[in-house]
């Protein structure tokens, strides 16, 4: 089982999984059976979780760009049917927001593309955050009310709406079409429409994807459980706030921040996240 592992064994794991690597390769490179694998994600992952919750608050941010990054659960939607537990199963999205200062992701939230999952996001959000801020968004039509209601209209809020070109005719696409135009439209409050932009959480999409093997398109690494994708997200984060150096900034986004004044090692987070 995950808790009879040696620390070290533990920090190896983690580090694999938060680096891309699937489970199965995990499993391969390490010697840990998969099922212990998974459990650990799994504790670990809802450790995490609450981590964040006690570390992201307070924050002075100036500026949060938010968007919803799509998965899925045991099948694609398509495939789902009424014997499914439809709350459970099928495309599964994480909203994510971001600070393209520091590049913190100070709040996100993993559920349905719904109402009920935008609110609580948008929410969770607004009781993070000490002073006024200015949020860019997609056209995605249930971030205006629940942002005006979270924030209860002390905001800045801005839809930055791209266009693309025509995609070409053939059996796949396997480049972004280049956009050809970008509409930025005032929402709520008075935002600066000039800086308003959605780049830097659409360029989190990319890591995310590239750091979380059951984000990963065309592979069989998806989620086979609803907390097991819950809880890869969540340790995702963590790792990337606490302990990943970014590169521009050449210190982890919280030191940037000022969430923790150095960078975490995995073995920090799993000492702080079991505590």
């Amino acid at each position: 089982m995950a808790n009879v592992l040696a620390p070290a064994k533990k920090a190896t794991v983690i580090r694999a999984l938060v680096e891309g690597c699937s489970v199965r390769s995990v499993e391969r490179m390490t010697g840990v059976h998969r099922d212990t694998i998974i459990r650990l994600m799994v504790q670990v992952g809802q450790a995490c979780e609450r981590l964040l919750d006690e570390q992201m608050f307070d924050l002075d941010c100036n500026e949060i760009e938010v968007d919803e990054i799509w998965g899925y659960v045991a099948k694609k939607q398509r495939h789902v049917t009424s014997e499914d537990n439809i709350s459970e199963v099928g495309d599964t999205w994480t909203f994510v927001a971001i600070d393209p200062e520091t590049k913190l992701i100070p709040s996100f939230k993993t559920g349905k593309r719904d109402a009920e999952t935008t609110r609580e996001f948008v929410n969770d959000l607004a009781k993070r955050l000490r002073n006024r801020v200015q949020i860019n968004s997609d056209a995605f039509r249930l971030y205006a009310s629940a942002i005006d209601q979270a924030f209860d209209s002390n905001v800045d809020y801005a839809q930055v709406v791209k266009s693309y070109e025509a995609e070409p005719a053939g059996s796949g696409r396997y480049s972004p079409p280049k956009v050809t135009e970008v509409e930025k439209t005032a929402i709520i409050g008075t935002p600066d429409l000039e800086t308003a932009s959605t780049s830097y959480v659409e360029r989190q999409n990319l890591t995310i994807r590239m750091s979380n093997r059951r984000m990963t398109r065309l592979t069989n690494g998806f989620s086979k459980k609803l907390e097991n994708h819950k809880a890869a997200m969540a340790l995702h984060f963590a790792h990337y706030n606490l302990c990943r150096v970014h590169r521009s900034l050449r210190i982890t986004p919280a030191m940037a921040a000022g969430v923790t004044d150095h960078v975490w090692s995995v073995e920090e987070l799993l000492e702080r996240a079991s505590a």
